[in-house]
């Protein structure tokens, strides 16, 4: 195989400057140019044309975030002291989210003690032991299947969101390096099936999704313009944009990322003694599982569920007592930089709403629009996606943009199934290819336990692609014919 260094993203110093000062001596001329001709620059979006390029110039995402909505608040106005209390107020929501995570990564390491997907990563690397093409084709779209089966039951049926991943994925990166399969192509699969089962699904994470945020938001925003949409109406919309998503999940699996990648086996991959797993492994696990999704939808809390599994597997045995600490420990490793940049992305997100210049950044959309129907649509998918990527949440994206594009979509004319389609599609665009995004976070965290996937190149940029496209042209499509 190439050898290929552990960290892509590493590079020298020099070459690091020869890049980032060129762009940053870019940015302070169009800002002093702005300055000198009186131009006011939307802060929102600076905030979010700063957060990506210094993402892309490798900067941490945290440090990203921060500089970002540092800069957007000085540009819409706010003192320091404002901008910095916008932002650590918002920081609360975000620790409940991440400490939520924090928990959900102590429940996947407990699972992974129980040797089942050891198990799953030798059967298939036994497998390909037969050295044929054709069984080769056969585990890699029976691996493919499973990251697919795995990403809606985390959303839908055992409501993990992104934890999975990296338990899930690092016992076959050893498999997948055989296979010589190009981890982006995972990343896109991983992505795009956990954005398609939530935008259409209606259980679990998408009954949060489509009925308590999307058509609360809906009903309370048309309460006054004779709008009213009901449950059946989600998935009804929804449907064309989700397959956009699949059909970009599709051309990335099928022809941008085809080709062979090598990647290089590191001593954690190779060959690991068989396990076995008793029938009262199997069943504390399946017992734990059971429970945390009962647990889940009973108390409306994915902490408590998460919780009462990591009890039940070490009251179990799975793994030993005196391990509790260290097992919730390497849960925490596993999920804190997750839950660290989902907490600041909340802080950022508290600083643009502060700004006061998301309803004028949408407002000026609207008077370039006038009364063109396509033109609307295609005018508010792309504003939604601009928005989004700054957020980091589509969850969190709905309630922004409900007030404005509801009644923009009745004044054109769309009707109630084209409106819930804009502001559904509008706000899930970005939730996939943000670089703050729970979404590519957690297929980093997966895909990079061996040091050979970066954030940008290999996730965020290729998911960004893929799953925003094709859901642009489906959900353009689906606001002009529904």
């Amino acid at each position: 195989m190439t050898d290929i260094p552990l960290n892509p993203a590493a590079d020298d110093g020099g070459y690091r400057r020869k890049r980032v000062l060129p762009v940053l001596a870019l940015f302070a001329a169009i800002y002093a140019g702005s300055l000198a001709l009186d131009l006011h620059i939307n802060a929102v979006v600076l905030s979010i044309v700063v957060m990506v390029t210094l993402c892309l110039l490798r900067l941490p995402v945290a440090v990203a975030l921060v500089s970002a909505a540092v800069i957007g608040g000085l540009q819409a106005g706010l003192p320091m002291t404002d901008t910095l209390a916008a932002f650590n107020e918002n920081l609360l929501i975000g620790s409940q989210v991440g400490l939520t995570y924090i928990m959900v990564g102590a429940f996947a390491v407990a699972l992974a003690r129980s040797g089942l997907l050891e198990l799953l990563a030798q059967k298939i690397s036994g497998r390909l032991d037969a050295d044929e093409a054709a069984t080769h084709r056969g585990v890699r779209w029976s691996l493919l299947l499973i990251l697919c089966a795995a990403s809606v039951m985390s959303q839908n049926v055992i409501p993990v969101h992104i934890a999975f991943i990296p338990v899930l994925i690092p016992p076959l990166l050893g498999v997948l390096n055989r296979l010589r399969m190009d981890r982006r192509a995972i990343a896109c699969v991983l992505a795009c099936a956990i954005s398609s089962s939530y935008l259409l699904l209606p259980t679990g994470f998408g009954a949060i999704f489509l009925n308590d945020i999307l058509l609360t938001n809906l009903n309370e925003v048309g309460a006054d313009l004779g709008f009213s949409a009901t449950p059946d109406m989600a998935p009804k919309a929804m449907f064309l944009p989700v397959m956009g998503i699949v059909a970009g999940m599709l051309v990335a699996v099928f022809v941008t990322y085809r080709k062979p990648r090598d990647y290089r086996t590191v001593e954690a991959q190779q060959a690991k003694p068989a396990v076995t797993l008793d029938f009262a492994q199997l069943a504390a696990t399946v017992a734990a599982l059971v429970a945390a999704l009962v647990c889940q939808l009973q108390f409306d809390s994915l902490l408590i569920g998460a919780m009462v599994g990591f009890v039940i597997l070490g009251f179990a045995g799975i793994f030993r007592w005196r391990e509790q600490d260290d097992v919730f420990t390497e849960g925490l490793r596993m999920m804190a930089q997750v839950a660290m940049i989902i907490t600041i992305a909340s802080g950022f997100a508290g600083v643009l709403t502060a700004t006061g210049e998301v309803q004028p950044l949408v407002a000026a959309s609207a008077a370039f629009i006038g009364d063109n129907k396509a033109l609307g649509a295609a005018i508010m998918l792309i504003v939604g996606l601009f928005i989004t990527i700054g957020f980091g949440d589509s969850f969190a994206s709905v309630p922004i943009l409900a007030p404005i594009y509801l009644p923009l979509a009745l004044a054109l004319d769309f009707s109630p199934l084209a409106a819930v389609a804009l502001l559904g599609a509008s706000a899930a665009l970005g939730d996939a290819g943000s670089p703050a995004s729970t979404i590519t976070l957690g297929a980093t965290a997966g895909l990079n336990a061996d040091g050979q996937h970066d954030h940008m190149k290999d996730s965020v940029i290729p998911t960004f692609f893929h799953a925003n496209f094709g859901m642009v042209l489906f959900a353009w499509i689906a606001a002009l014919t529904l």
